[in-house]
């Protein structure tokens, strides 16, 4: 329990380059190796505050496999690091052909669920999103990259519009599903 560092950031503590694109199969294995070393099970004849360290840790350990899993949750992650807050309470998308654009797929997608061709819409309109999408991962990564963290935070904020559409056009087609 002495090596337990809570200060370090979740690249670090998985012993991985700060970077958007990182190995899922080493953070797995990373990620199983800390649990195995540090879970409170493994620390019953610890003492108290050794057996509250182990879970106070375990706790950041799956905070942190969580973050770094997620490609949206790592690029808010890696912006965080940053000195400046990119993305605070007051930040304010200015593309206007990228909102036009979300307009569009909503638009489309009030017109999928009432499409008898429901299926095909769907998988349709979930192909281009889901290649827009990964266009703006690309995009913030390219960015992220050459220290453009101002452009990169915008990446990111279409990138929290696009999931969250992808979301709700899961959410559709599920409902739609349980009510056939």
């Amino acid at each position: 329990m002495k090596n337990i560092e809570f200060s370090c950031d979740y690249f670090e503590l998985f012993g991985l380059p700060v970077s958007y694109e990182i190995d899922l199969a080493l953070l797995e294995r990373r990620y199983q190796e800390l649990q195995l070393k540090f879970h409170p099970d493994r620390h019953m004849r610890s003492t108290p505050q050794e057996q509250l360290l182990a879970v106070q840790y375990v706790s950041l350990i799956n905070q942190a496999y969580t973050e770094l899993k997620s490609t949206l949750s790592r690029a808010r992650y890696l912006l965080s690091l940053q000195d400046k807050n990119y993305l605070n309470d007051s930040y304010t998308l200015h593309d206007p052909a990228f909102l036009m654009e979300q307009i569009e797929f909503r638009d489309e997608l009030a017109e999928v669920s009432k499409s008898t061709n429901f299926c095909v819409a769907r998988a349709d309109l979930n192909q281009r999103v889901e290649e827009r999408y990964e266009e703006t991962k690309n995009t913030f990564k390219n960015y992220f990259n050459q220290h453009n963290f101002e452009v990169a935070a915008e990446a990111l904020a279409k990138m929290q519009f696009l999931d969250k559409f992808l979301t709700e056009l899961t959410q559709l087609n599920e409902e739609l599903e349980n009510f056939n």
